[in-house]
């Protein structure tokens, strides 16, 4: 290429070509099927939610946004949970994401809080159990996209588990984005009100034709007790207990000096008192023990019932 005929290329605008190979939609286009799609949200989730939970959970259509994808799910901050999602036949690659008040809300009111008691959570990055709790909901928000874009061959979502907004690794720089659209969706329990956000190319929604389930017969075949699931997985959960020992107080000088080797007396005389947390929490009084060739400690109180215990770790 001589440089005459250099200077007369130009590169192709980006939106035009997205716009020329159907990646990118306009405003009124991409508004109908987002409002299409949260008509179906608003219609089945609430009774989902009602029939596994006994709350009444509301759910309304909060309008939608473009753009490229990667900004998308920036712009809903690190507050937020994120899962990334596929439907064979449909797309391999969409996001939901949920703010973190009306999760934290809805795991008071599985372990026995009334909604209208709880006070708005502030947003704030999410703890492992209360991520198990989470997956239902995101299982639940990808099953409706599932029926009302009536993908060919009846496959399941494949839901990743979530993650903290402030957890997502960066984008590769060397992939090119997509332009997508956020379908925002309220989500409201008791005085708590949040919103979750479904992220799809547009590429795919430009195809898809949105269809309204006749009936929500199709709940019979879900999990029919979703409060009871929750419940077991916040009990099998895993949890870090830390126990803490109060030593026999030492001068300032007396510590700057101590060696290995050196022993501390613990501050009590007999039964040594234990203080045994999780998460920051106190949950314990014990005793400090031995049991054959292994340190232990017996529980002599609780810092509360059962419901206070599992609260406690969860906040």
């Amino acid at each position: 290429m001589n440089p005459s005929t250099a200077s007369n290329v130009y590169a192709f605008d980006k939106r035009l070509l997205a716009r020329m190979t159907g990646a990118l939609g306009d405003d009124k286009t991409i508004g109908r099927i987002a409002l299409e799609l949260g008509l179906v949200f608003s219609e089945l989730l609430p009774d989902m939610f009602k029939a596994e939970t006994g709350r009444d959970i509301a759910i309304g259509y909060a309008g939608f946004k473009m753009g490229l994808r990667n900004e998308l799910i920036a712009d809903l901050g690190e507050a937020v949970l994120l899962s990334d999602v596929s439907l064979r036949n449909w797309c391999a690659d969409f996001q939901i994401g949920c703010d973190s008040p009306v999760l934290i809300a809805l795991v008071e009111a599985l372990l026995g809080a009334e909604p209208s008691d709880i006070e708005e959570p502030l947003p704030r990055t999410l703890s492992k159990i209360e991520i198990d709790v989470a997956l239902p909901v995101f299982d639940r928000i990808a099953e409706v996209v599932r029926m009302a874009v009536n993908a060919p061959g009846g496959f399941e979502p494949v839901v990743e588990r979530p993650h903290n907004g402030a957890e997502r690794l960066q984008p590769d720089p060397t992939l090119e984005d997509v332009y997508a659209a956020s379908i925002d969706m309220t989500f409201g329990l008791g005085p708590v009100l949040s919103t979750f956000s479904v992220i799809i190319p547009q590429s795919v929604l430009l195809k898809t034709q949105i269809v309204m389930p006749r009936s929500t017969g199709q709940n019979e075949n879900m999990k029919t007790d979703w409060s009871e699931q929750l419940e077991e997985q916040i009990r099998r959960s895993a949890v870090t207990l830390e126990a803490r020992i109060r030593l026999e107080s030492l001068t300032l000088e007396t510590i700057s000096r101590l060696q290995p080797g050196d022993v501390i007396p613990f501050h009590d005389g007999q039964d040594v008192r234990v203080e045994v947390n999780a998460n920051g929490r106190d949950l314990y009084v014990c005793e400090f023990g031995r049991s054959g060739s292994r340190y232990t400690v017996r529980i002599k109180d609780t810092q509360g019932s059962e419901q206070d215990i599992l609260r406690h770790i969860m906040s």
